[in-house]
């Protein structure tokens, strides 16, 4: 079957899918090669957790026509119940990629969870009051566990909120140390792992889109009106695509926490969720291979402007607002139109 013969939605999956695996080949091998310095392989598992999390939120932002603004609340649940899985196993389990797996499902299932239980009140929202209660529930994640403390010991996982009760047997170890978050992190993640991950919710994201399920989330964004009227379940669609992308979410959180030795409550602040808000939209709603290249240029641009020190946050802000006012000008667009002339959709899927 020739690529030119598909749809232009399955010709730009297949395009995306290359994307990603031609990235994927060339940094193995420059690494292979000792062509990558220890700062750039630093930054590469961040990267792909990062466009996880861009995928995953374009789903409600882009296609559901949702905003949430408390993406970063689903990683961290994720985050901390995955390396909770991960270390709990540590003397069960002696693969650790078997480990990372296991944690990273573990994730993307108390993150579905929550999304589940978020969503069955929010979901009745729309607009701006949907923004803020995500926002909301961003803030009482990490609230709650800056006050969790979870160890293990013979007898199992101990939980305590507030103050440390554990009372664990002799050997025990603390997990989740309150607002100290998790020490002694085993780093697991690799950039391997990574692209598994991103083409796995690549598929998912794909294939949801481009299904019956996806064409009815799809009409709720355009017309909710109408597709209600025409006995299209409003709640039900919401909540696939919102529970879809906290899934998701988690198992980036697991992935992004499993890369370095120690994380805390506060990294996946309003902060978080804002910064992937921004890879959204920069990279365009709708546009999953917008959003893959907007998540790697706006994680690698702070750190290529470390040379400015103390004007490098003040020199990514205007390069930010260059590049989305260059992205949105119709002159640019046009441009491009005239390089690469477009046929009509009929025309073209025929």
């Amino acid at each position: 079957m020739r690529i030119s013969k598909l749809s232009r939605s399955s010709r730009g999956s297949f395009l995306t899918y290359g994307f990603v695996i031609a990235v994927y080949i060339i940094l193995q091998t420059m690494a292979r090669g000792g062509n990558l310095s220890a700062s750039v392989k630093g930054m590469l598992v961040p990267i792909c957790a990062y466009v996880v999390m861009a995928v995953s939120l374009n789903l409600v932002v882009g296609i559901s026509g949702e905003l949430s603004l408390g993406h970063a609340g689903f990683m961290s649940v994720g985050a901390f119940t995955g390396v909770t899985a991960a270390m709990a196993l540590q003397n069960v389990v002696s693969s650790g990629s078997l480990r990372l797996l296991i944690g990273m499902l573990v994730g993307a299932f108390f993150a579905a969870v929550a999304g589940v239980l978020v969503g069955i009140p929010v979901l009745r929202l729309k607009g701006d009051y949907l923004a803020i209660v995500t926002l909301a529930f961003g803030e009482i994640i990490k609230s709650i566990v800056t006050n969790l403390y979870v160890g293990v010991d013979s007898r199992g996982l101990h939980v305590s909120l507030l103050t440390n009760k554990l009372a664990m047997d002799e050997g025990g170890k603390i997990i989740i140390n309150g607002p100290m978050g998790i020490t002694t992190i085993e780093k697991l993640s690799t950039l391997t792992a990574g692209f598994l991950l991103v083409m796995i919710t690549l598929v998912i994201v794909f294939n949801l889109i481009n299904s019956r399920t996806g064409r009815a989330i799809m009409a709720i964004r355009d017309n909710r009106i109408a597709a209600e009227s025409v006995g299209v379940n409003i709640t039900k669609y919401r909540m696939i695509a919102f529970a879809s992308s906290a899934a998701m979410a988690g198992a980036a959180g697991t992935l992004f926490a499993m890369n370095y030795s120690t994380i805390i409550a506060s990294k996946f602040d309003f902060n978080t969720s804002i910064l992937v808000l921004v890879f959204v939209v920069f990279g365009g709603l709708g546009n999953m291979f917008g959003s893959i290249v907007a998540a790697a240029v706006l994680t690698i641009l702070p750190e290529a402007l470390r040379g400015f020190a103390t004007y490098r946050m003040l020199i990514y802000a205007i390069v930010l607002i260059l590049l989305m006012l260059a992205t949105n000008s119709e002159t640019l667009k046009g441009l491009i139109a005239r390089i690469i002339p477009r046929k009509k959709e009929g025309a073209e899927d025929a």
